[in-house]
C-alpha cells in the first residue's frame, strides 16, 4: 500500500486551466472517489495520477517517491477505463496477460498469474471466451483484472461502471469494494454517481471548476457541506436564504421569511458577522410532520402534491413563498394533502447554515 500526495497541482490546456492549485493526501489503502459536475478536472487529476498527462505546476508523491514527470509505464499503476479497453481479437486470459508479456515476465509466471487475477474477480471459467461472448459486467470485471495482475501501487478508476445497468451496478459497486480490501490498494475512483461514492468510499473529495471544495467520509460531506455547491451536488436539499442574527461555537441562529432557525456551520472556520445573508440547506428526510409546533425549527404550511411511494411519501410543503421537498418515512400525513396547515421541523444538528 502507498499514500498519494498532491502539492499545488496545476494542469492547463492552452487557455483553459482544468486544475489550479490542488493540495489533496489519500491514506495507503484508501477507497478514494473524485465527484464532481462535468469539466470539474476530476478525469484531468485522475489521468495525471497516471502519467497521461505532465502538470504545468505542482509535484505528485507515490509515497516518497515523486512521479509527476515519470512515464505511465514506470510509475505501475492499474487504470480501468470506462469503455473497459479490451481487444477483441484476443481472449480473456490473453487480455488480462497483455500488461504482464509488455513487462517481460516469464511465461510460467503469466499463467499463474493471469489465472489468480481471474479467479479473483470470479471470472476463472471464462478464460477461453473472447469480449464479445460476455455481459458488460463480465467484461467490467475482466477489465479490473487486467488492471490487478500487474500488482500495481495504486488502482485508477474511470467511471467503470457507467456503462452497466442499475441492477449490475449495485453489484458491481460491492465488488469493487471487496477486491481493493482483499489486495489493500490505495484506489482513486472517478465518478459523477453520487450513489456509488456514498455507498462504498472511504473518502471523497468534490471539484468545481478544478478546483477542490470539500474533502471528507461520506457522511461528512452529506451532512455538513461546506458550500452550496456540495451540498447541491450531494443528494436533494432544500435551501432556505435568510440572515444571520448570532453565530458563533460552530452554530448560528438564523432568520427567514418562514422563520427563525437554529442550526451549524456548514464550515466552522467562516463565522458570519450578524446581518449577513446566508442559506439554510434541510435535507428532504431530516424533516418531522407535526400537528402540533415543534420547539424549535418550525415551519407552518400545508402539504401541496403528495407522491406515495411505498416505504415512504415526498411531499410539496407550501409555506409562505417557500416550496419545500419533505420525504415522510412510514408515512402518516397523507391524508393531510391539501387539507389545512401542519408543522414542519428540523432539529438544529440538521439544519446547516451555508455562507458561500
Amino acid at each position: 500500500m502507498i499514500s498519494i500526495r498532491i502539492q499545488q497541482l496545476t494542469k492547463r490546456f492552452g487557455t483553459v486551466t482544468a486544475l489550479q492549485n490542488l493540495d489533496l493526501a489519500i491514506e495507503p489503502g484508501e477507497l478514494f472517489f473524485l465527484l464532481g459536475p462535468s469539466g470539474c478536472g476530476k478525469t484531468t487529476l485522475l489521468r495525471c495520477l497516471a502519467g497521461f498527462y505532465i502538470p504545468d505546476e505542482g509535484r505528485i508523491f507515490f509515497g516518497d517517491e515523486d512521479v509527476t514527470r515519470l512515464a505511465p509505464h514506470k510509475r505501475n499503476t492499474g487504470m480501468m477505463f470506462q469503455s473497459y479497453a479490451l481487444w477483441p481479437h484476443m481472449s480473456v486470459a490473453e487480455n488480462v496477460a497483455f500488461g504482464l508479456h509488455e513487462r517481460k515476465v516469464p511465461k510460467d509466471e503469466i499463467k499463474r498469474r493471469v489465472q489468480e487475477a481471474l479467479e479473483s474477480v470470479r471470472m476463472g471459467s471464462y478464460a477461453e471466451r473472447r469480449p464479445n461472448q460476455l455481459s458488460g459486467g463480465q467484461q467490467q470485471r475482466v477489465a479490473l483484472a487486467r488492471a490487478l495482475v500487474i500488482r500495481p501501487r495504486c488502482l485508477l478508476l474511470d467511471e467503470p461502471l457507467s456503462n452497466l445497468d442499475a441492477k449490475l451496478r449495485l453489484e458491481m459497486r460491492a465488488e469493487i469494494r471487496r477486491v481493493c480490501q482483499e489486495f489493500r490498494l490505495t484506489t482513486v475512483y472517478v465518478t459523477h454517481d453520487q450513489k456509488e461514492a456514498l455507498s462504498i468510499s472511504d473518502r471523497m473529495a468534490i471539484l468545481d471548476h478544478g478546483r477542490i471544495l470539500q474533502v471528507g467520509s461520506p457522511q461528512q460531506v452529506y451532512r455538513r457541506p461546506v458550500c452550496r455547491t456540495v451540498a447541491d451536488f450531494i443528494g436533494e436539499t432544500d435551501f432556505i436564504p435568510g440572515r444571520i442574527v448570532s453565530a458563533g461555537a460552530g452554530g448560528a441562529v438564523v432568520d427567514t421569511a418562514i422563520g427563525h432557525f437554529e442550526g451549524v456551520l456548514g464550515d466552522p472556520s467562516a463565522v458570519p458577522l450578524a446581518g449577513a445573508e446566508v442559506t439554510l440547506s434541510v435535507r428532504p428526510e431530516c424533516w418531522v410532520l407535526s400537528h402540533a409546533a415543534p420547539s424549535r425549527n418550525a415551519v407552518k404550511g400545508r402539504i401541496g402534491k403528495a407522491v406515495y411511494l411505498g416505504e415512504h411519501a415526498q411531499y410539496d410543503f407550501i409555506a409562505g413563498g417557500q416550496e419545500l421537498k419533505i420525504l415522510e418515512f412510514n408515512p402518516r400525513f397523507l391524508d393531510q394533502s391539501t387539507r389545512g396547515d401542519v408543522f414542519a421541523g428540523a432539529a438544529p444538528e440538521d439544519v446547516v447554515v451555508l455562507v458561500a
